[in-house]
């Protein structure tokens, strides 16, 4: 029997489009959804018989796996409790979106464990499981509904080019679908970047959607200090911490993002476009630093999202960020680890930003010690 092909670019309802698809699913039935990359066919991961139909019309390998498809990054820890620092950056600044994140299964908490058996061989054939985020309304609407997560592969036979269109999978797949969604030409028209995440490294197993500039900054680690206005404090911070991690990692200040490290600054009250206090850009000249190019900017859901830790110059900062981004309270953190606040030196004189600068390098010392620092090491299979 021929696959229902539904356009959704017409359909009334988007939620009736995603209740079908959910049904489908829960039956035990095959479903394409176009995603952001290419094209790709979902069995219920929770369904063996349906993950074996998955297997049948792909013609793929016994021992290549399956992705399993996920709700957001807050689930990634679920099946895999002990995914890497970089694994973590990666599913945060990432998903939704085009990687598709491969990491070590051995952890005896995963709920991969609760997988029934063939579905678990299907994801999880060797000692990896590779985990995905489409960046697509219908299949995170559908998973959203779901009980559990996907198994996804790309809608086509293996060996054969992606799918970028609807008719393109119905061609090849048509005959062993149920339901295939229709959205039109996929936007990025490439696959996925399939990425294997260690402690300290990461491996490109296949090259897609994003580039080797961006997976690299991705995968950074990325601070960020925070004051009100983004002019002077921050800013010292900013400065100091990069000169402190540079020695560190004897290398250049102009080296850190190659080394894998990233620091930047911002106000919970910043206008953009600012610049620097000048007093705090005297201050910084002193000591080798140069402050007169910053630009003030202002917190943002993207930076928040995107640090690996929020150093605040005082507690009413932290306070400011976690009510508007209560899921950062892991990350953002008082600079001073004895709960004191960095003062506000604006309007002083310039030893009053002095003091401020001195105060600030102290606690990044201490701060600053006991944080790894890998030499991030990117590798392409």
């Amino acid at each position: 029997m021929a696959a229902v092909v539904i356009d959704v670019r017409s359909a009334e309802d988007m939620r009736d489009v995603v209740h079908r698809a959910v049904q489908a699913l829960a039956e035990g039935r095959l479903v394409a959804f176009p995603t952001e990359t290419v094209y790709g066919v979902a069995a219920s991961a929770l369904n063996d018989a349906a993950v074996g139909r998955l297997l049948e019309c792909k013609g793929r390998p016994e021992k290549q796996p399956l992705t399993l498809a996920i709700r957001g990054p807050e689930e990634a820890l679920d099946y895999v409790p002990d995914l890497s620092p970089i694994g973590q950056r990666l599913a945060r600044r990432c998903w939704p979106g085009p990687i598709t994140i491969v990491a070590q299964n051995h952890h005896p908490d995963s709920l991969l464990s609760q997988l029934p058996p063939a579905a678990r061989q299907a994801v999880v054939p060797e000692k990896t499981v590779g985990l995905r985020v489409p960046a697509h309304q219908l299949i995170l609407g559908v998973l959203g509904m779901m009980t559990g997560p996907l198994a996804l592969s790309s809608a086509n036979r293996s060996g054969q080019p992606d799918a970028i269109t609807a008719d393109q999978v119905v061609e090849g797949l048509g005959d062993h679908l149920d339901l295939v969604l229709d959205d039109g030409r996929s936007r990025f028209g490439q696959p996925s970047s399939v990425v294997r995440v260690s402690r300290d490294s990461y491996e490109v197993l296949r090259e897609g959607a994003v580039s080797d500039t961006n997976l690299k900054r991705l995968a950074s680690l990325f601070l960020l200090m925070v004051c009100t206005g983004n002019t002077c404090r921050s800013p010292m911070a900013e400065m100091l911490a990069r000169q402190i991690i540079a020695e560190r990692l004897k290398c250049g200040l102009d080296d850190l993002e190659d080394r894998g490290v990233m620091v930047a600054s911002a106000g919970t009250a910043a206008m953009e476009g600012g610049r620097a206090a000048p007093q705090a850009v005297d201050v910084m000249s002193d000591i080798g630093l140069d402050l007169s190019r910053h630009e003030t900017q202002l917190m943002s859901e993207r930076l928040v999202r995107h640090a690996d830790m929020i150093l605040t110059m005082t507690r009413s900062h932290r306070d400011a960020i976690l009510a508007r981004w209560p899921d950062a309270a892991s990350r953002t953190h008082l600079l001073s680890a004895g709960d004191a606040d960095v003062s506000d030196p604006i309007g002083g004189p310039r030893e009053e930003y002095q003091r401020c600068a001195d105060q600030i390098k102290s606690e990044l010392v201490e701060r600053l010690t006991s944080l790894d620092f890998p030499s991030l090491d990117r590798r392409v299979a």
